[in-house]
């Protein structure tokens, strides 16, 4: 399914993916417009042509005469938004966003919206270190995975638009996850890994570790430079699906330190073919894609 070029499309918050999505509809042709907390985030948006329209008020013209809105928001501004400005939406909108986590979001937002409002949740798996719309770049979804993230509420002809969103973005792996299962993918492979990587970094203290580091711990450690704010939420609005998978780490973790505080060799060299085995996967996966 192809997008209609002459939906308009407004992005609720400005930000690194809420700028990239601008960026990447921009030069597909379609019409942006954009609500934003910062005149200044406006105002770049305009400069560099991302957007048609750009406002930090509620401009009911714009919410109502909007064919498909993405938000692009922390998880509790965005259920405070639709609590506050829901019922400006207009019937036959159909309503997405790009939040990190579903299960405690998505049933809520739906029950908030009029009726004839549809949303469907979606998470696009890309993003950089650096937050805000200077670091926007439409680029980070090529190559990425894209998450749709329907309900028992959700129609086809609605996971049908959310998916070419998907593919008009530039995703290559667009894949189809309940609210549940989604969260504890993310849990591990996201979550996760930005759990060790600040632990990693808060384990040692020692001074100019910079001057005599190799490639691998910069690239383990690389999603370290944090947003603190919008993980904290991220992680507490899904603990019990992260803390599950953060006990799973730490038996992998204690085994492999156990093999070594033995000299059990052929235990340590088990775990190495093993991990070897399923990142291999990876890779492929991303010759594949080339």
């Amino acid at each position: 399914m192809e997008l209609n070029k002459d939906l308009k499309i407004l992005i609720v918050g400005l930000g690194l993916l809420g700028g990239s999505y601008a960026k990447a509809l921009t030069s597909a042709g379609y019409t942006v417009n954009a609500i934003t907390r910062r005149e200044s985030t406006v105002n770049y948006a305009l400069e560099h042509k991302m957007i048609a329209r750009g406002t930090t008020e509620i401009d009911k013209d714009l919410i109502s005469g909007s064919d498909i809105i993405v938000f692009s928001l922390y998880p509790h501004v965005f259920t405070d938004w639709i609590k506050n400005y829901g019922n400006i939406i207009k019937p036959g909108t159909l309503v997405t966003d790009v939040t990190g986590v579903k299960g405690c979001v998505v049933r809520e937002i739906q029950d908030m919206l009029p009726d004839g409002v549809e949303f469907i949740a979606a998470h696009p798996m890309a993003g950089r270190e650096s937050s805000g719309i200077e670091y926007s770049d439409d680029r980070i979804f090529k190559g990425a995975n894209y998450i749709v993230v329907p309900t028992e509420k959700n129609t086809p002809r609605g996971v049908e638009i959310c998916r070419a969103l998907g593919e008009t973005l530039g995703f290559s792996d667009i894949s189809v996850l309940s609210p549940e299962k989604h969260d504890e993918m993310i849990a591990f492979l996201s979550q996760l890994t930005h759990c060790i990587a600040v632990s990693l970094m808060c384990a040692c203290d020692a001074p100019d570790l910079e001057r005599y580091t190799g490639d691998s711990f910069r690239d383990l450690t690389r999603i370290a430079n944090i947003n603190d704010e919008m993980w904290s939420e991220l992680f507490l609005l899904n603990r019990q699906a992260l803390l599950k998978e953060m006990d799973s780490y730490r038996e992998c973790f204690d085994k492999l330190y156990t093999g070594i505080k033995n000299g059990d060799r052929e235990a340590i060299r088990s775990m190495m073919r093993l991990s070897s085995e399923r990142r291999r996967k990876f890779d492929k996966k991303k010759v594949t894609e080339k």
